[in-house]
Parts: C-alpha cells; structure tokens; sequence
C-alpha cells in the first residue's frame, strides 16, 4: 500500500494533524467506531470535534486509506486497509469480531459469479452468527 501522507498529497490534501491523529486512532484500535475514534483522538487533542472526525474518515475512506463496515445495528465500523483484505464476523452474543481472510470465501465468491453474475465487496461482507464458546455455554 501507498504511503499514505503521499497519497493525501497527491489527491491534493493538505497533511494535517487531526488527519494523522485520525488515521493513528483507526490503525491502532483496529475496528472502531467514529465515536470511538473521537475519543481515542480527544485523548491527544481534545480540539477536534466529531464533525472534524466524520468529515476525516469519510475522506481517508474515498482515498481507500480506511474502509468501514456494518458490524453492529449502530454506526459503521472503520478499519486501516495496511491490513490484509478480510471480511467479519461477528457474535451476536458476546460481540467477539473475527477477521477472516478473503481467500476463504473463494468457493462462494465463485458460486456469486457463476449463478448471478455477480462480484460482491468482501471486505465489505460481515457475517453475523454466535461463536464456538457462546454456543458451548447455551
């Protein structure tokens, strides 16, 4: 992946400190929230505001430096793309994510190709369930 001070840049993007705080917050908690990426970044700086965490993410995702998924019935989720391209899966009991790489998915990929013509957006795709150890406890 492209550094991504360069890609900001080159888009014609100033490189900004909120935007590096914002950036910052999503690769270090992995999956999170814009609420949770606010209060990661207000630990830092508490001058920036939600509008300015909302407007950053919704830029660092058109530049494809994040991307978001839905893994709850709240706010989108977002997550870095320095990680490997991967879909989710989530427990609808304890809310445990798991990441689980594209390749696994290839025979249903497929199946969507074939049968429907059709490619669909894995990293994109989350799958909501209950894990081994939430079954196990029922």
């Amino acid at each position: 992946m492209p550094d991504w001070r360069s890609v900001l840049r080159e888009k014609g993007y100033r490189l900004t400190p909120q935007r590096e705080l914002i950036l910052g917050a999503v690769e270090e908690l992995g999956h999170a929230t814009p609420d949770e990426v606010l209060a990661h970044v207000q630990q830092r700086a508490s001058t920036v505001n939600a509008s300015t965490v909302y407007r950053t993410l919704e830029v660092l995702e058109e530049l494809g430096l994040i991307r978001h998924a839905h893994l709850s019935d709240r706010a989108p989720t977002y997550h870095s793309v320095t990680d490997h391209e991967h879909f989710h899966l989530v427990c609808r009991r304890c809310r445990k994510i798991t990441s689980v790489d594209v390749d696994s998915a290839t025979p249903f990929v497929e199946s969507l190709t074939a049968s429907h013509a059709f490619i669909p957006d894995m990293g994109h795709l989350t799958v909501f369930g209950t894990c081994v150890e939430c079954e196990e406890k029922q």
